[in-house]
């Protein structure tokens, strides 16, 4: 039974909201349910996030995914619940707790029935479905459900069962009917139920134009824009959407995409690749990083273009295969023995991953040698509506091919030269070893100076990354990396509305660090530096290269709350001027 004050006639008393946040919780149908409801809700005009989190077995375990509607752009997942969907009571009993004080859950009926439970009602989710003829359509009658409780328009969820189901087959008629129908049956459900939320303010559609992507199909996209056209990979999850992306677009005449048996294959062939004149790419998790070690170090020796999107997991060893981190960053900004340093770009934004696919495959053909694009599962799953990227700001860096006459010595200059091609004039050796100017072995001290040099003068060729500076006069700053960048700017908001006298440092590409980025980082007080692991990596980093920086860590598998970083932030502030030392 609803209690009263939840009850129908308590609607005209509040103001309406700007965020809706729904989890779905239960098993493999829970992930339809979100991409449904926030598909929908996107093309009716608003801003759009999900979050997934799954384990890691084939078959079964606990799932759930969260959708954050907004009249605005989404920073983050969602704090809190408005709306929870349990397809099981273990699901129920999990996520009960993250409900708002005036949440509503939603629990299937048909598998069982909490005890005093005040604040859900319950549904026959299969049931309901079998009787509507179509017994997959259960999320259907979920999401008819949702539309009354925040007045969520129904009729864009039926636009969207019939875009979705009419594809010209037989049977599609009855099909939309059907879903229809169950959607009708939910939101029935929902009204007789007494139940309302504070309802949900009309969309704000924006003026431009939108896509709804995932950050790991917009990498590749992105990279495919950068002129991308060789990619080798292997299994492995979080990075394995990358390859199917590519097995399906990356086709057609001079492209190549090949799935391989191992990492170490995937390192080697995108190397050949890359030599033999293509622009090419894999995309692995930790454990894949730490089998191409050494092939990194070879691209490096060697000079070959080529780039490697490491998808963050939970770690180390076999670790978290499914769960989100930022514990990569030593293994990818050093990857390889001796002295090396890769060139490391992660994006913050489903938006930027675009970007940084594209600048990943530029950055490889400018400096000539590997790049490291580093994301994280919460992103790579992650499904958005962001604006239509301009493709007039990608132009891709074409292979700058030596065409001159044989006895080119492609190493010999500290400046880089055009690359011959295997069958061109200019013939060189792509050796490990140190080489001279032909790459033929050498261990004259002489030629290791000179190369070394030259290796790492060449980064400054990378000079462009993108990067954001507020609040400068600020002492303190904040600095996230990565996927984690939403959550902590939307904690950063916060606490600027409160008063708080805080500065705002971001970049892309954390190697080389843009100059206006180092030099607000010199004179900083102190820059605090929220990331998912254990050892304050980012930090770590930072004050190696002389910068006065600290770390808010987390290390559960799952994404920061915002309200957390909020405290977490106050507290390094006042530590900081308290006078203790902070690491």
């Amino acid at each position: 039974m609803a209690p009263d004050s939840l009850g129908p006639g308590t609607m005209e008393e509040h103001l309406g909201k700007t965020d809706l946040v729904v989890r779905f919780a239960g098993e493999a149908g829970v992930v339809t349910s979100a991409e449904s409801l926030a598909a929908t809700a996107a093309q009716a005009g608003y801003h759009v996030q999900t979050y997934a989190t799954f384990p890691s077995q084939i078959l079964g375990g606990p799932v759930h995914t969260q959708v954050h509607i907004s009249t605005s752009p989404t920073l983050s997942d969602g704090d809190d619940v408005d709306v929870l969907v349990a397809f099981s009571e273990e699901a129920f009993n999990s996520h009960k707790d993250a409900l708002v004080t005036d949440g509503v859950i939603i629990y299937n009926s048909g598998e069982f029935d909490p005890p005093g439970d005040s604040h859900s009602f319950g549904l026959p989710f299969d049931e309901i479905a079998k009787e509507v003829g179509n017994a997959r359509a259960s999320n259907m009658v979920v999401l008819g459900a949702i539309a009354p409780l925040a007045n969520f328009p129904l009729e864009a969820l039926k636009d969207y069962v019939t875009r979705r189901f009419t594809r010209g087959r037989p049977g599609d008629e009855q099909i939309v009917n059907a879903n229809s129908q169950a959607l009708d049956r939910g939101a029935t459900a929902a009204h007789n139920s007494g139940f309302h939320l504070t309802e949900l303010d009309p969309p704000i559609r924006p003026d431009y134009e939108q896509i709804m992507i995932s950050g790991n199909a917009a990498i590749a996209v992105g990279a495919v824009q950068g002129g991308l056209d060789f990619y080798a990979g292997y299994p492995i999850s979080p990075a394995t959407t990358i390859l199917v992306w590519m097995e399906h677009n990356l086709v057609g005449e001079g492209r190549f995409t090949y799935q391989v048996a191992s990492e170490i294959e995937a390192i080697g062939a995108i190397i050949g690749a890359g030599y033999n004149g293509s622009k090419s790419m894999t995309a692995t998790s930790g454990p894949g990083v730490a089998l191409m070690s050494e092939g990194l170090g070879f691209a490096w020796m060697a000079e070959i273009p080529c780039v490697v999107v490491d998808v963050q997991r939970g770690g180390p060893a076999t670790g978290l295969p499914t769960k989100t981190e930022q514990s990569d960053l030593f293994a990818c900004m050093y990857p390889a023995h001796g002295d090396a340093r890769m060139p490391v770009i992660a994006p913050g934004t489903v938006e930027e991953c675009f970007y940084a696919g594209a600048l990943a495959v530029n950055w490889a053909e400018r400096y000539q040698g590997p790049v490291m694009l580093m994301t994280e599962m919460q992103q790579a799953e992650r499904s958005q509506n962001i604006p239509k990227p301009d493709l007039s700001k990608v132009i891709a860096t074409p292979r700058e091919v030596y065409k001159g006459a044989n006895g080119y010595q492609r190493y010999e200059s500290d400046e880089l030269g055009p690359m011959p091609l295997p069958g061109g004039p200019g013939a060189y050796v792509a050796n490990a070893s140190e080489h001279d100017g032909m790459g033929d072995s050498t261990h004259l001290p002489i030629r290791h100076v000179r190369g070394m040099e030259r290796r790492f003068g060449k980064l400054k060729l990378l000079n462009d990354g993108p990067y954001e500076i507020e609040n400068a006069d600020a002492g303190i700053a904040v600095m996230p990396w990565g996927g984690s960048k939403g959550t902590v700017r939307e904690a950063y908001l916060r606490l600027r509305d409160e008063g708080v006298d805080l500065g705002w440092l971001y970049a892309m590409t954390l190697h080389p660090l843009p100059d206006a980025i180092s030099k607000e980082l010199a004179g900083k007080e102190l820059v605090i530096v929220p990331e998912l692991n254990y050892q304050g990596q980012w930090s770590r980093l930072l004050r190696s290269d002389g910068y006065r920086a600290t770390s808010i860590t987390q290390y559960t598998g799952l994404p920061f709350k915002v309200r957390d970083l909020v405290d977490q932030i106050k507290q390094a502030i006042e530590i900081h001027r308290g006078g203790k030392v902070l690491v």
